[in-house]
């Protein structure tokens, strides 16, 4: 078969060899999978990067945890009616070294879902990693029915299917977005106000766009950068449900702050959800597919002999993503500064209105201290 593999960490083009790699066998509870395609996450360009030092201790590995094609063969314990089948697959490169950047996988036959006829492989190529994070990060606690929900980075891949599955289940979503393009993506999502997280204090603005009430809910792209803007945007009993923070991945936790919040953090990550949140996830992405309003954001179709360049791609959208958060913190630095010095500048007119008018008292005193002793002369 033909595949891309990296046997040492390092830069997308100087480690990823596309080549010729023998064919998959399918083991008990497995299938084998013939690819039409295979998503890049940002997941798979870390490992790549070195963010395991582990990962290659057992030999190469194929990357990509989703794929999409066609079941080919399957093995003992799975229905040879399978055969044939359309599938879209997840967690191909979870804790095993074989993922989808390759002509066949073998997989287990859980995490080959089946795929509606209307369905494109290149769509399902997407519904892995970023529709059931979202997913998780919308329902993880409950119906969100008439709920407010705040999801940060709204144009990006989870962010995007995030607006969509809270929108169509009947909440109200506010999302944030770094510029008009990415806005208005966000309201074709079903977003219903968009906010610029590059803006200084854009919690504010969050609360005023729920009609001056605090949200239900964030799904949260960045909770370490965002954490002191998002937990203003919180209402008491409220819900963080972050899913990145690549950027800070410590910072130390107002504590009391959260705890008179009631307020609930989660932590979601693909790989260790539930089995029965992933498998409530599948139901749902099959009957959003079936009624034809779950619609992945696709970046670029690359073949896979270029699969340097999509990792590239990929890289090249998380450095952005690293310079709108530096220069929203030298904003910061800067309105911090500014008012700093308002502050130096006002204690500075106090001090000085505080000496003239101790001057005066002096000046005062003195005028009747002068006349007590006119008057004793006299």
């Amino acid at each position: 078969m033909r595949a891309a593999w990296y046997d040492q960490f390092g830069e997308a083009p100087e480690v990823l060899r596309v080549g010729e790699l023998p064919d998959p066998e399918p083991g008990p509870h497995q299938v084998v999978v013939a690819l039409h395609t295979s998503a890049v996450n940002p997941s798979d360009v870390r490992k790549r990067a070195g963010a395991f030092p582990d990962l290659l201790d057992h030999g190469p590995i194929i990357p990509h945890s989703d794929g999409a094609g066609v079941i080919e063969a399957v093995g003992e314990d799975v229905h040879p009616g399978r055969i044939g089948e359309r599938v879209w697959v997840y967690q191909a490169q979870h804790v095993r070294r074989a993922g989808t950047a390759a002509s066949r996988v073998a997989i287990d036959a859980g995490r080959a879902v089946s795929l509606p006829e209307s369905v494109d492989y290149a769509t399902a190529a997407c519904l892995g990693i970023p529709a059931m994070t979202a997913h998780r990060c919308v329902f993880s606690d409950g119906p969100v029915v008439g709920q407010s929900i705040l999801v940060t980075g709204g144009a990006g891949r989870v962010g995007h299917l995030a607006i969509q599955w809270a929108s169509q289940s009947g909440a109200r979503v506010i999302a944030t977005a770094s510029n008009a393009e990415d806005a208005e993506a966000c309201r074709e999502a079903g977003a219903m106000a968009v906010v610029n997280h590059r803006e200084a204090g854009w919690a504010e603005r969050v609360v005023e766009a729920n009609g001056s009430k605090k949200v239900d809910r964030v799904v949260e792209v960045e909770f370490g950068e965002n954490f002191a803007e998002t937990i203003e945007t919180l209402c008491v009993g409220g819900v963080l449900a972050a899913y990145g923070s690549w950027h800070r991945p410590v910072l130390e936790l107002p504590f009391y702050r959260m705890m008179y919040l009631d307020l609930l953090l989660r932590a979601v990550i693909v790989y260790d959800m539930p089995e029965s949140a992933k498998t409530q996830a599948m139901h749902d992405i099959d009957m959003a597919l079936n009624a034809g309003w779950l619609r992945p954001r696709i970046g670029r179709r690359l073949p896979l002999a270029e699969v340097a360049e999509a990792h590239q791609a990929v890289d090249r959208a998380i450095e952005d993503r690293s310079e709108q958060l530096a220069e929203l913190e030298r904003l910061v630095a800067r309105q911090r500064a500014h008012a700093e010095r308002r502050v130096s500048e006002t204690i500075e007119a106090a001090e000085e209105r505080a000496r003239a008018a101790a001057k005066r008292e002096s000046e005062l005193q003195a005028r009747i201290d002068r006349l007590e002793r006119e008057l004793g002369d006299r």
